[in-house]
């Protein structure tokens, strides 16, 4: 959940008032992918290299706007890892970013099958496009801090 939490958080932080979050969920061959996308500046492929370091922050000097630590990005490698899988990134710059954060199925209990989340409109599989996950879009309030470094 901190994961989770830290990717949705920075992604609203980083993108424009008035724009969209993306949050997709898909599982293909025992991995659960969910993807969080933002329509900010996107990350040079320097800023790319590094963002997942503890402390380090793409524009330190907005810092004070956007609060944060450069620990979240870091948390959810950490995280990822810790439960046998991964987070990967897509970003362009002025294209916007994409965390991808992939991990193991759970297994059932004593042969049970594994929880399921319920079908809602926001995360039912997408009809005639199950490689690529369902998004739903929440949009970012137009007083929301404005794009930062990452958290």
């Amino acid at each position: 959940m901190t994961a989770l939490r830290n990717l949705i958080d920075n992604a609203i932080r980083y993108s424009p008032a008035n724009t969209r979050v993306g949050i997709g969920v898909r599982s293909r061959d025992g991995l659960v992918s969910i993807s969080v996308t933002d329509q900010g500046d996107g990350l040079s492929p320097e800023d790319q290299e590094r963002v997942f370091e503890r402390f380090y922050r793409v524009d330190a000097a907005r810092s004070r706007q956007t609060g944060g630590t450069g620990l979240g990005l870091s948390i959810v490698k950490h995280v990822a890892s810790n439960h046998g899988g991964e987070v990967t990134l897509w970003s362009q710059p002025g294209q916007g970013s994409t965390f991808t954060l992939r991990l193991p199925e759970m297994e059932g209990h004593d042969g049970d099958a594994p929880p399921s989340i319920p079908d809602t409109p926001a995360l039912a599989p997408a009809q005639g496009a199950p490689d690529h996950p369902t998004h739903t879009q929440v949009p970012r309030a137009a007083g929301a801090t404005e794009r930062g470094a990452s958290s």
